[in-house]
Order: C-alpha cells, then sequence, then structure tokens
C-alpha cells in the first residue's frame, strides 16, 4: 500500500499494538504472485459484504485520521536500530500482507507528517503529583471488573442497563458483547461460573509478542478462547466436553502449522483419522496437514457435529469450513490489559484491576481467495484516498469490522476507576494491528504462539523457556539484537542496562539467563512496575486514551514528532519474524 496498512495492539493494539504503515500498489508484495488468485469480481465481492448492522447507515469519521497506526510506527530507527521487523515481515499464506519493505521506508500517510501520540511524547504522569506506592497498589488490586464481594460481573451489570452515551443506537439496550467469563479455571483451563456449569472459555498460555506486549513495557495481560458451540457438540447434537477439547487441539494445529499431542483417542469414536496414518486406531496425536496448491486445502477434519467434508450434508446440514492458517468460524477472543502488581516476594505479577476488556468474533469465513481479494482492495482505497489514509469500519455497539471476518470490540478503564465501552476514536486502533500486517496469522497474535491451555493466575511466566523460531534462532534474543533495546521506542532503560554493554552489545552472560527462563526479560523490578501503573493511571485520569495509551515514563527522545513521510528508515536490511518452533 502506498500509505497505511487497512485495519492493521496491542494485543491484542487490539493483542498486539503494533505496525501500521502502508504498501504501493498491487505488486508481489501486496498479494503476491503466489496462491490462489483474486479477481476483480472477487474484489467487488469482499468489498460489497459487511456485517448486517443499523451502524453503517451513519457516516463515521476519525478525528485522528490515522488512529490506527500506533505510536511505534512514529519510532526514529536512523540508528539502525530496527523493531519494525516484528510486525511487517514476510507473512505465511493466507496472510498476503508481506509487508517487509516498511522496514526500510516511513511509508506513512500525509496526515501522520505530525504524531498524534502526544501522551508519548509529553505523558501526562509528568504532570501531576506521584502517587505513594501503598496507594498504587490499592488501586491496582482492587477489580473493576467483578463486584466489590466478587459474585457479579460489574461491567456486565452496568451493560444490562446502559446509559444514555453508551446506547448509540437508542433503543435502551446494549447489543455487542457482553464479558460473560468467570475466571474460575480447572486443570485443562476451562473457566467456569460460580455454580460449576461451563463458559465455554478456556485460558490460553503463550509467549508474549516482543515489543509493546512484554510485561516490563507496561501490563500483563490474558487470553481466553471460546469455538463455536458446533465445535462443542458431537455427532448426537449434544453437549460433549471431550469434543470441544479436541476441536481446540485441532484449532491449534491448524494455526501454529505444527502436529499437537493429545491423549489417546479412539478415532473410530469420531470417524476422523486424526494423525493421518490412513485407518481409524488409537492417535496421539493430531497431524498437520496442508495441501500443496496455496488454496487453503487438507486431509484434516474437526469432529463431532462439525466432521463434514465439502459437499456433504453433516455438521446440522451445513459444510463447516477448515484450511491452514485458519481458526475456526465463530471463534470468539477474550483478551483482558492489566496493570502490574508486586507480590509478597517483590516479584512483578498480574494485577486484579483490568486496563482493557478485549473482545473478538470471527464473523464470516473468509477462505484464500478472499484474503487475496481483500488485498487488493487495501491497495486500491489507499490508492482512492485523498491523503492516504484508509476509512475504519464503525459498527457502535458491536466495535469495529477488520474486513477480514473479525469483528472488534474493547472496554477501557474509566476516570472513577469502572469500566466503559471504548470510543470509535479509541477503537481504532484495534483495526490497525489486527488489520493488515505481515506477522498475523487470520488477524491474530497470540493463538499460533500458544504453550498451554491454563491462565496465569495458574502458573506465571518464571521458569519458562526462551522460545525458539522455526530457523532454529532465540526469538527475544532476536529481537533484542535487531531492536536494539527491548521495546519499539528504545525507552526500557531498565532492559537496557540489564541487557546491554556500554557498546550496545547484548551481554552473552544475560542472553544465557533469558534462553533458560523468559522472566530475566518480561517482567520489570518492582520499582518500575509501580512506576508503570504510576504513568497509566496518570492517562487514565486524563481520560487521553486518543493521545495514546503507551506507559513512557519519560519524554520519548526515539520518536519523530515531525515525520519525514517516505524516507529512509536507516535500516539498510530487513529482518524477518518468523512463527515459532514446536
Amino acid at each position: 500500500m502506498r500509505h497505511v496498512r487497512p485495519l492493521l495492539p496491542a494485543a491484542v493494539a487490539c493483542a498486539a499494538i503494533i505496525a501500521g504503515c502502508t504498501r504501493e500498489a498491487p505488486t508481489k508484495r501486496d498479494g503476491g504472485t503466489d496462491g490462489p488468485k483474486a479477481t476483480l469480481a472477487d474484489a467487488s465481492a469482499a468489498r460489497a459484504w459487511h456485517p448486517k448492522s443499523p451502524y453503517l447507515a451513519r457516516p463515521q469519521h476519525l478525528t485522528n485520521r490515522v488512529a490506527y497506526i500506533p505510536p511505534q510506527c512514529f519510532t526514529k530507527t536512523s540508528a539502525g536500530a530496527n523493531p519494525c521487523y516484528a510486525c511487517h515481515t514476510q507473512s505465511e499464506l493466507p496472510n498476503y500482507t508481506q509487508d517487509g519493505d516498511l522496514q526500510l521506508r516511513l511509508l506513512l500517510p500525509e496526515p501522520a507528517k505530525k504524531n498524534p501520540w502526544s501522551n508519548v511524547l509529553d505523558p501526562p504522569v509528568l504532570h501531576v503529583p506521584r502517587a505513594p506506592d501503598d496507594a498504587v497498589l490499592a488501586h491496582v488490586r482492587a477489580s473493576n471488573y467483578f463486584s466489590a464481594d466478587g459474585q457479579e460481573l460489574a461491567l456486565a451489570k452496568a451493560l444490562a442497563t446502559p446509559p444514555k452515551e453508551w446506547d448509540e443506537n437508542g433503543n435502551g439496550s446494549w447489543d455487542g458483547y457482553v464479558p460473560d467469563a468467570w475466571f474460575h479455571f480447572d486443570a485443562q483451563g476451562f473457566d467456569h461460573r460460580p455454580d460449576g456449569s461451563a463458559t465455554g472459555w478456556r485460558a490460553m498460555a503463550y509467549y508474549p509478542f516482543p515489543g509493546a506486549f512484554f510485561p516490563t513495557n507496561g501490563s500483563t495481560d490474558d487470553v481466553l478462547v471460546r469455538l463455536d458451540p458446533l465445535l462443542h457438540t458431537n455427532g448426537a447434537g449434544q453437549l460433549d466436553d471431550a469434543v470441544y477439547a479436541l476441536n481446540f487441539s485441532i484449532a491449534l494445529a491448524l494455526v501454529t502449522r505444527h502436529d499437537v499431542p493429545i491423549d489417546a483417542v479412539d478415532e473410530a469414536l469420531y470417524g476422523v483419522d486424526l494423525d493421518l496414518d490412513g485407518h481409524l486406531g488409537a492417535a496421539t496425536r493430531i497431524a498437520f496437514d496442508a495441501i500443496a496448491d496455496d488454496n487453503g486445502g487438507t486431509r484434516m477434519r474437526y469432529v463431532g457435529a462439525a466432521a463434514s467434508s465439502p459437499g456433504s450434508d453433516a455438521g446440522a446440514g451445513r459444510y463447516f469450513p477448515i484450511s491452514p492458517g485458519l481458526l475456526p468460524l465463530g471463534t470468539e477472543l477474550l483478551h483482558t490489559v492489566r496493570y502490574l502488581d508486586v507480590g509478597d516476594d517483590g516479584v512483578s505479577r498480574m494485577a486484579a484491576r483490568m486496563k482493557e476488556v478485549r473482545y473478538a468474533k470471527k464473523v464470516r469465513w473468509e477462505d484464500y481467495r478472499t484474503a487475496h481479494a481483500h488485498t487488493l482492495i487495501e491497495a486500491q482505497e489507499e490508492n482512492e484516498s485523498r491523503d492516504g489514509a484508509h476509512e475504519v469500519t464503525w459498527e457502535a455497539e458491536h466495535g469495529v469490522y477488520n474486513k477480514r471476518g473479525w469483528m472488534l470490540q474493547g472496554f477501557i478503564e474509566a476516570k472513577d476507576g469502572s469500566l466503559r465501552p471504548q470510543t470509535f476514536e479509541e477503537s481504532a486502533s484495534c483495526a490497525g494491528c489486527h488489520g493488515g500486517i505481515g506477522a498475523t496469522v487470520d488477524s491474530t497474535f497470540t493463538f499460533a504462539r500458544q504453550v498451554g491451555w491454563y491462565h496465569w493466575s495458574q502458573r506465571d511466566l518464571r521458569g519458562l523457556a526462551e522460545p525458539k523460531r522455526i530457523d532454529g534462532s532465540y526469538e527475544y534474543t532476536y529481537y533484542l539484537q535487531h531492536a536494539g533495546a527491548g521495546d519499539e521506542l528504545r525507552e526500557n532503560h531498565e532492559v537496557l542496562a540489564r541487557f546491554f554493554d556500554a557498546s550496545g552489545a547484548v551481554k552473552p552472560a544475560e542472553l544465557a539467563h533469558l534462553h533458560a527462563d523468559v522472566s530475566t526479560l518480561l517482567l520489570p523490578s518492582a520499582a518500575r512496575t509501580l512506576d508503570l501503573d504510576r504513568a497509566y493511571q496518570a492517562i487514565v485520569d486524563a481520560q487521553s486514551f486518543d493521545r495514546g495509551r503507551d506507559t513512557v515514563l519519560t519524554r520519548s527522545e526515539n520518536v519523530h514528532d515531525d515525520v519525514p513521510v517516505g524516507a529512509s528508515t536507516g535500516v539498510r536490511k530487513g529482518a524477518t519474524s518468523l512463527r515459532l518452533a514446536r
């Protein structure tokens, strides 16, 4: 794209927060010459589809035309530091973005010539009295998701009778997602209500995405996943937890592109060859399979009611689609972004108080051809735009539609500490990182980075070995070496002091510790934890999220105020973000 990428944190932001620059008109990196070729008719059909919502009848315009491009994209890289590769990279189908060239040039739209993220350039925390440690800890330890007695979901209760300013269509009710997770997890990570019944949500532990979503850079977060009810249903039409667990493993294999080990299962019970050994027997793994035609074909199948094949009448009378690199239709993701707390042992940990509650649902199946068509649309829209910026599809109480099959919705901390729906301006960042960047897998960051089915409250980051990429290199080490810091803005002085020597080289001894335990990099000291909490609380008090929500402690010296759009970034050779080995 010539200027900005459509509907790019993260985190995710809406799960990850990272980039959103642009591309030239359609070339190989705008859809490539590989994979199924979308036609103009495909592009027209993709452009015409949108969620059936009355809100689209009302035009919406961003005050900040580039609100979908996060502050990280305004980083100065003239010294050769290259954090950009983590998001802008060679992508795997059906992600046709191929935006590694953005590491080399500042291809931002015209409205980005003046950095709109003033909270990074001049943090609000510098202009308020320093809060005492005890007050900070009391604040972050008080949940704003649950009621004071823990018996109700506070946000859900507020949404039951929404105030007028939340009720955008004036019908007296909230039509978007209502939080329904209780964060009561069993040994397999499944969530339960106080009465013991299952909510369908499952906690997923994952390696934090490099950069802004390292806890040492401001926040802890967690992710819960819920699959379509059909994937929880057996062939007899009954809810079946064994079917549900198997379908989670199948989805994991599809997205990670690796075999997934499972407890021994009699395939004959489900009529599906899970290990693809040619017969129905005892399977101990889900075998990953991708037919080498780049059209998304696979021999894999879901189990239960969704175990249908193309052209069959199984699965409640319809074919349930399945393709490598794509999450199932109807998948829901719940992502909470939280403050940091300090435990009795002095170690930083996840706080009870939430900064944001982010929700995503896959509402439309986009096959490989449609994904390619959207890449063509993306380039065309930016070329037709008067200033290179693109529009964000606002669905009000349902959030934003990322034009790739996902609805994205968010709630954020109000000045009184409660959670409230995000405004259009605040929600646009979701449309950036979860739209069109090379690093995402089906518009998401975390699922392909899964390390287990558990919640961080059950086990934290300590003792987790550093992940390796499929080329055998250590992922976080690779980031430190190429970014020259532990964050995109190169403002985390604690990481700089711990991991880099006076010449800027990474310390081998610290890398050895990192290989064995990622918490040596990811977790901040107790003092930094409290300072990060203070910095974010100052943003909440000012309710200035539209000027940036990143927690920086001082004025950022490595961020452009006036942006030389189109100029070289100073990076001579691009780097590549690769999926993780398993």
